[in-house]
Formats: structure tokens, C-alpha cells, sequence
């Protein structure tokens, strides 16, 4: 990418990937961006486990309902997890993690999706979470946030339309800007 703008416009979620694997590199490369991500003082309250059996991508794509089906078909999923007892905004450090992850995929030439877990439920009612945490024999004390698929693009997305943004919901020094 030439600019982060450029990286930005062009980032759009994957649903389709290939079959080809991630190299060692590329997946270093997305969790030293992971590690890298701000969190609230400092505390670094999240943990990241790293997916790429296939069997386990194929139980994962059912944590939930809808929208998580496409992880059976991803190279790698990265489940974001944090410690509530670490930080008090472990929702928010786990979702900068979340998107920073997604832009080192973009910038790679990689796709990729949010799977958005917390509060979220499998068509019998059990949570997300809670099936994650039992496919993943994850400590009880970290929640589950998010899980982003990752691979090489299955198919072309165009940039965003910058014709598209909603300029009406920015406002200038107060609600309305008037």
C-alpha cells in the first residue's frame, strides 16, 4: 500500500478465500501487529490463539447462527480473547487488536472478516463464547471478543466508494454543528 488511506479504502471484508496457506512469515507478521496494538495503560489484557487446523476452522464456523460460516474456509483464524480482570476496557483493547490484525492482512494483500462472538449465540441458544471457549479449551477468566478469518482473497472487492460516506454524521463542535 502506498498510504494508509489507500489501505483503508481498500480494506473490505472477505467471506471466499483460497486454498493456498499463509506463510510463517505472513502469520508473524499479523500477530507482531496484534502484540503491537494499543491497549488502556498499558496492560495488554488480550491473548490471541491462532487457528489453522482444518477441522478446528470447520467446528469454529459453527460458534454461531449466522455469520461465521466462512471460517471453514479460511487459512488461519485468529481468536482474540482478553482478561476482564487485567482491564476494565478489555471490549475495546481486543477490538483495536481486532482491526489492527484486519489492516496487517489488507497491507499483506490478504482478506479477511470479523466474527463478532461476545453476545452472540448458536441457533440452540448457547452462547458463542462458551462453545469457543470448550473448541479451544480456553482459560475460564478470558472472554472472547472476536475471531478474524484470514487467507488469500477468493474473489476481487472494490475499493469503498468514498461517494458513499455519510458526511451527515459528523458534526462539529456539538451535536447538529449549528
Amino acid at each position: 500500500m502506498d498510504s494508509f488511506s489507500e489501505l483503508i479504502a481498500s480494506r473490505r471484508s472477505m467471506r471466499k478465500f483460497t486454498d493456498e496457506e499463509l506463510s510463517q512469515e505472513n502469520v508473524v507478521t499479523l500477530m507482531k501487529a496484534a502484540l503491537m496494538s494499543p491497549t488502556s495503560k498499558r496492560s495488554n489484557g488480550w491473548q490471541f490463539i491462532i487457528v489453522d487446523d482444518k477441522e478446528t476452522l470447520q467446528k469454529l464456523s459453527h460458534c454461531k447462527e449466522h455469520g461465521a460460516n466462512f471460517l471453514a474456509g479460511a487459512a488461519l483464524a485468529v481468536v482474540v480473547t482478553a482478561d476482564p480482570m487485567v482491564s476494565d476496557v478489555w471490549i475495546e483493547d481486543a477490538a483495536v487488536a481486532s482491526i489492527m490484525v484486519q489492516l496487517q492482512a489488507e497491507d499483506l494483500g490478504l482478506g479477511s472478516c470479523w466474527v463478532q462472538v461476545r453476545e452472540r449465540f448458536q441457533a440452540s441458544g448457547v452462547p458463542a463464547g462458551e462453545y469457543v471457549h470448550e473448541v479451544l479449551d480456553i482459560p475460564l477468566q478470558l472472554q472472547v471478543l472476536s475471531i478474524i478469518a484470514i487467507g488469500h482473497k477468493g474473489m476481487e472487492r472494490k475499493p469503498f466508494n468514498e461517494e458513499h460516506l455519510q458526511w451527515e454524521k459528523i458534526h462539529i463542535n456539538k451535536y447538529g454543528g449549528k
